[in-house]
């Protein structure tokens, strides 16, 4: 088992789950202490003026309400949307691609975790995300820790096939169960780093 993945519903706070195993590993107390782990992390900020661009609080790529300023797609791509965003994918791979691939191209002794938050909706516009996901976990000697949404409505393919994968195992990360789940995260991606 290397793909490590949690869900859960709106407010389930998936990504601070991840931040709690990075923190512990920094600690010591997880896999692999000492070694840093390649993080894709969101650009947040603190409150954004209106027509700022803004990323919700630790999900997705960076987005903007409709009129606000943002990076244009280039000629021949049509716009990225989800509900009332549009997503900067031009921003999003820049910040993201150069991270799985250091991440996947880094050489040294044992194994590697590497932490993805979110891997949703509008992560999948972009077609190299998809593929560096894909490579990261074919990279033998890597664990990759993630979260993907709920199924709801039509299914994400990428999504699915990382849900379905034999080498996957599943967490489904609540309100009630996310402050309870850690010990059995450590403990699965320790068993997976042998």
């Amino acid at each position: 088992m290397r793909e490590r993945d949690r869900r859960g519903g709106p407010g389930a706070d998936r990504g601070g789950a991840l931040r709690r195993m990075r923190g512990r590993r920094r600690r010591g107390l997880g896999p692999a202490a000492g070694r840093n782990p390649d993080v894709t992390q969101p650009v947040t900020q603190p409150a954004t003026p209106a027509g700022a661009p803004t990323r919700a609080q630790g999900h997705g790529p960076p987005r903007v309400p409709d009129g606000a300023p943002r990076s244009e797609p280039p000629p021949g791509k049509r716009e990225c949307r989800v509900g009332q965003y549009v997503v900067d994918l031009t921003s999003f791979e820049l910040l993201a691609l150069p991270v799985l691939r250091n991440a996947g191209s880094s050489s040294g002794p044992g194994q590697r975790v590497c932490v993805i938050d979110e891997i949703g909706k509008m992560e999948l516009f972009s077609q190299p995300f998809i593929q560096a996901v894909r490579q990261m976990l074919s990279t033998p000697g890597t664990v990759v820790l993630g979260t993907i949404p709920i199924p709801k409505g039509k299914p994400l393919a990428l999504v699915e096939e990382i849900r379905n994968r034999n080498d996957v195992q599943v967490f489904s990360v609540t309100k009630e169960n996310r402050n309870h789940l850690l010990p059995d995260i450590v403990t699965c991606v320790q068993s997976s780093s042998k």
